[in-house]
């Protein structure tokens, strides 16, 4: 339905949305900000014409995890890093006014520059999250949980009191 300047009605418009949503077509998103619902500061949501886009925080975590394992891939400390879904990165992430603040938790290989993968961590989870969810990242806290050396790994498990 439109209506006489050819636009469509806003009645028309919510049950376009609603088959689309529904038939599983993926509607383009516009290059509106995305803006907190009062309720809730779990989400995020980007008003369009048809509808809203809400992207969660555990959605945007998975992402910046995803992101500093391909950050840390490269680079010859990580093949100190024992292998294993044990020893990925572990990511939460806060969303307000239309950002994300995201703490990343990794564990990296030693002797290695671990400010180099840090920054590198920083970069990588900044642009991916921009990127695969559109939401900005101004801060991402990047901690250290532990250091893995080949020669110490090694001597713990053959330990013997």
């Amino acid at each position: 339905m439109t209506g006489e300047r050819g636009e469509a009605e806003p009645a028309a418009a919510a049950g376009e949305a609603e088959s689309a949503a529904g038939s599983g077509a993926a509607e383009p998103a516009t290059a509106e900000p995305a803006t907190a619902e009062p309720a809730t500061a779990e989400r995020e949501g980007a008003q369009t014409e048809l509808g809203e886009t809400t992207v969660f925080e555990r959605v945007v975590a998975k992402v910046a995890v995803q992101a500093a394992r391909e950050a840390l891939r490269s680079g010859s400390a990580a093949r100190k890093v024992p292998s294993g879904p044990a020893h990925w990165p572990r990511a939460s992430a806060k969303l307000r006014n239309g950002t994300a603040r995201v703490r990343v938790l990794v564990e990296l290989g030693y002797p290695s520059d671990i400010g180099a993968q840090c920054a590198a961590v920083r970069r990588q989870v900044a642009s991916r999250v921009k990127q695969l969810a559109g939401i900005d990242v101004p801060e991402v806290a990047v901690g250290v949980e532990r250091l893995h050396s080949e020669q110490l790994d090694g001597e713990r498990s053959g330990r013997v009191r």
